[in-house]
């Protein structure tokens, strides 16, 4: 039970059997989600009036195996409902001026933990299948996970010659984009909350065609997943003001190394005829030490 329906429901199917400060628990959860989602036991007992022990027994009542069970729930019930100004409010509250490095760096690395502790590996394991093959590979990811999208596009570039990154998130560009794809290609969607419809529209479309997917994404409650053949989850930031890129960023790298394993001798061959082209046209400079530097550098 984790989803945003599963609390609700429970919530009003038990509301007469609680006691009374378990009513006031429920009751502002139900109106404030988007703050109690980020509080601790402790400081919703306080708000509310209640003991931190109470709140940890109305966690157990909801069936959840403990209060950090419950706030995910709540994150799930949260996360899509959250425009950018409540988001920059969230962050405002929850970060010090004078640690926002530290405070950045520290969640980024909790999202990277959890992300490793919680993937399927199996999943991880058919997508790189799927991948190496698919007669064609596209990939879209739209917004703030454009860049995911066009980092995977670039590296698997590399590897195959049959991949295709979808450009635009207009709907009949995207279309006519997607038009050809077919049972023996895959798509990888990547969206994370606010989830985008374009990226959706385009799932559900390959996913009409028979095509296989893979979703990059943030939790099975994702609307990505509805469409998928293999969910690949990584943990995000919804309430911070620029949403929070590395797990995802981290998976991708993986799918890569993935990828380039199993393909190990031409992958070495690719690369050996690059750093031919590259050497001949200057790509890259050598300093005085022999050292390879950016030539915009």
């Amino acid at each position: 039970m984790n989803t945003q329906t599963d609390l609700v429901k429970n919530i009003n199917n038990k509301y007469n059997s609680l006691s009374k400060g378990q009513k006031l628990l429920a009751n502002y959860i139900l109106n404030n989600y988007d703050k109690a989602v980020y509080l601790t036991a402790a400081k919703m007992g306080k708000i509310v009036g209640v003991s931190e022990s109470t709140v940890v027994r109305f966690a157990t009542i909801l069936g959840y195996d403990g209060y950090p069970k419950l706030q995910r729930a709540l994150e799930e019930m949260a996360k899509n409902k959250l425009n950018s100004v409540q988001r920059m409010e969230v962050t405002f509250d929850r970060i010090n001026k004078d640690n926002i490095l530290k405070y950045v760096l520290h969640s980024d690395a909790e999202k990277i933990r959890l992300t490793s502790e919680e993937i399927d590996e199996e999943a991880f394991k058919n997508a790189i299948e799927m991948l190496l093959h698919a007669k064609k590979i596209y990939i879209i990811g739209i917004r703030s996970s454009a860049p995911l999208a066009s980092f995977l596009s670039y590296y698997l570039g590399l590897i195959f010659d049959h991949v295709v990154m979808i450009q635009s998130n207009s709907t009949s560009e995207l279309f006519e984009q997607l038009y050809r794809i077919g049972e023996e290609d895959v798509l990888v969607g990547i969206s994370f909350p606010r989830y985008s419809r374009s990226t959706l529209k385009a799932m559900e479309f390959a996913s009409n065609r028979k095509a296989k997917l893979i979703s990059i994404t943030d939790s099975y409650v994702s609307p990505m997943t509805k469409y998928c053949d293999c969910n690949l989850l990584a943990r995000c930031d919804m309430a911070s003001i620029a949403d929070s890129i590395v797990a995802p960023m981290s998976i991708i790298n993986a799918i890569i190394v993935g990828v380039c394993q199993q393909k190990q001798e031409e992958v070495v061959s690719t690369f050996a005829s690059l750093e031919e082209i590259w050497n001949e046209y200057q790509v890259y400079r050598y300093d005085e030490e022999g050292n390879q530097t950016n030539p915009e550098d």
